[in-house]
């Protein structure tokens, strides 16, 4: 089944965007759950089909009126609930039961993929030693540790990566550990992979800011993880200036 909502009689602006008075376009995005501007890197934008199906445009290519919403479960279930997405397309709107758990879909693919694209441009490594030798270097951009690994390794790699942070007063790298190692394994044409990180720069940039969206809608380190406590989420500075296509 889908949810229907009707639209809000009262008139409001344009959702996609705002402009100062000037008519410039600025860079943020008006948020139609809450109401408030915010950057678009961390949101979703949303489209809006021909019978006024709600699609969540993971890519950010679909064509068509579209609106902004914040890159969270909550957002989305506040617009569900409160009919934000009628009055941003103006219209009826056809909301699929399992809207949300599309969204989270599409995020860990558009991950899996750009860890993919690392692979193949050679900013990826995998394998123990080859993870613990770039953590040792400083090199570790984002780390991506399988949710099925054992702790042992995992605690290994994450002492070195803590020591060089706090030795050149860096940031910890980013962490992915809501993959199993057979997901990540398909990343480099193997059957599992359970240690791999993506070396500092611009992929890791953009990564990072793919893997923010995401932590919206799934835990990205396991319950069941005994050291889960050990270690921490924590992202790098991204830069405005990505290039989509990366």
């Amino acid at each position: 089944m889908s949810t229907q909502t009707d639209i809000n009689p009262e008139p409001e602006s344009n959702p996609e965007q705002s402009s100062n008075s000037h008519g410039h376009k600025p860079r943020e995005r008006r948020d139609i759950a809450s109401g408030e501007l915010r950057d678009p890197a961390d949101m979703l934008r949303l489209a809006f089909g021909p019978d006024g199906q709600v699609v969540a445009d993971i890519y950010g290519k679909l064509p068509g009126r579209g609106a902004w919403i914040e890159a969270s479960r909550a957002a989305v279930e506040k617009a569900i609930k409160t009919g934000a997405f009628a009055r941003a397309a103006k219209r009826k709107t056809i909301i699929a039961d399992n809207f949300i758990d599309t969204i989270q879909a599409g995020l860990s693919a558009r991950v899996l993929g750009m860890l993919g694209m690392a692979k193949r441009a050679g900013q990826l490594e995998s394998g123990f030693e080859n993870v613990r030798s770039c953590a040792r270097a400083g090199e570790v951009g984002v780390r991506i540790e399988a949710s099925d690994g054992q702790p042992d390794g995992r605690s290994k790699i994450r002492v070195v990566v803590k020591a060089i942070a706090k030795e050149l007063e860096i940031p910890m790298p980013t962490l992915i550990g809501c993959f199993t190692s057979t997901e990540l394994g398909k990343v480099v044409g193997r059957d599992n992979m359970v240690h791999a990180c993506v070396h500092k720069g611009k992929m890791a940039k953009a990564i990072t800011r793919e893997i923010e969206r995401l932590a919206g809608f799934r835990e990205l380190m396991p319950d069941d993880w005994p050291d889960r406590e050990h270690e921490s989420f924590q992202t790098t500075d991204i830069s405005p200036n990505i290039g989509d296509g990366i």
